[in-house]
């Protein structure tokens, strides 16, 4: 279920489409809704390596950003960064 977050994490934008195919790529023939590492890693490794999916749009990232700026000054301090990241 968290393959899309997983992929988006590692800087990837796929469509839903594209998604349901590399799910398909890594998934047992049975599916049981748990991916193996073993599987996902060749296939994440050739995914990164060839981008294979656009990244994620800039002005989406900017947004984001934008949306950890409270006070609106242009930027995230190094601690709020790491913050967000380890705590949010």
């Amino acid at each position: 279920r968290e393959i899309g977050s997983i992929v988006r994490s590692l800087g990837c934008f796929p469509t839903e489409a594209e998604l349901h195919e590399l799910l398909a790529k890594v998934e047992e023939e049975e599916p049981t809704g748990y991916i193996h590492l073993e599987k996902f890693l060749p296939v994440m490794t050739k995914v990164l390596l060839d981008r294979s999916y656009r990244p994620i749009p800039e002005d989406v990232l900017l947004h984001a950003f934008e949306a950890l700026d409270v006070n609106k000054c242009g930027y995230i301090s190094k601690e709020d960064l790491v913050k967000y990241l380890t705590e949010e």
